[in-house]
């Protein structure tokens, strides 16, 4: 179905669907009447259009599909921002080793982190974090777990506040936001204050 077959409307590709059937129908019939001279016995279940075959069809009906073989590289940097809190199974061994990662990206799993990442009274106190960011980078996830595996790398500070806000957005999408170097900033000038020359302003769209 294509711009063409819309210009014409949907009576004129029903149309072109039908002829397409009956010119396959019309095939199979011929393959089976060579198969019964040839001796081959055809039941009343052969007779009829062999239409479900898909290799039988028009290239132009067929969907196209893959599947993924390898990957190449991965692009995320595997960082997120989110908050931790106790495991819901207190009984349980994985209570007495892990803490739960949950990532305010929705699309990023939740991960179990090591205890001996969070803060020391994290276990005593873990209201104290209820609303504190941190940054955790996904290591490992295992087929038959629904939980990914991480380490947390650093706590950024209160949620809602700006500078932790912007830096975990930074270090989820890899943007370097270290200082300059000192060989960076020996290029710019050095005889302040500095001001850009008329002759220089001139050539130049000011955006101020």
């Amino acid at each position: 179905f294509d711009d063409n077959d819309a210009e014409l409307g949907q009576d004129h590709l029903q149309d072109v669907l039908t002829d397409d059937i009956k010119k396959l129908s019309l095939d199979t019939g011929e393959k089976g009447k060579a198969a019964g001279v040839s001796g081959v016995h055809r039941t009343k279940q052969d007779d009829g259009p062999k239409v479900n075959d898909p290799r039988l069809l028009p290239d132009e009906f067929l969907q196209r599909t893959a599947k993924v073989v390898y990957i190449l590289e991965k692009k995320h940097s595997r960082a997120a921002t989110g908050f931790i809190k106790l495991l819901a199974d207190r009984n349980s061994e994985l209570f007495k080793r892990c803490a739960m990662f949950s990532p305010v990206d929705h699309r990023v799993p939740r991960v179990y982190v090591p205890l001996s990442d969070c803060p020391p009274d994290f276990v005593t106190k873990p209201e104290a974090y209820s609303q504190m960011l941190f940054i955790c980078r996904i290591v490992d996830w295992k087929e038959d777990s629904n939980f990914a595996s991480g380490q947390l790398c650093k706590s950024l500070g209160q949620a809602g506040e700006i500078e932790p806000e912007s830096e975990g957005i930074l270090t989820e999408y890899g943007v370097d936001f270290s200082d300059f170097s000192p060989e960076v900033l020996e290029c710019l000038p050095q005889n302040l204050p500095w001001v850009i020359s008329p002759g220089e302003l001139a050539k130049r769209r000011d955006l101020r």
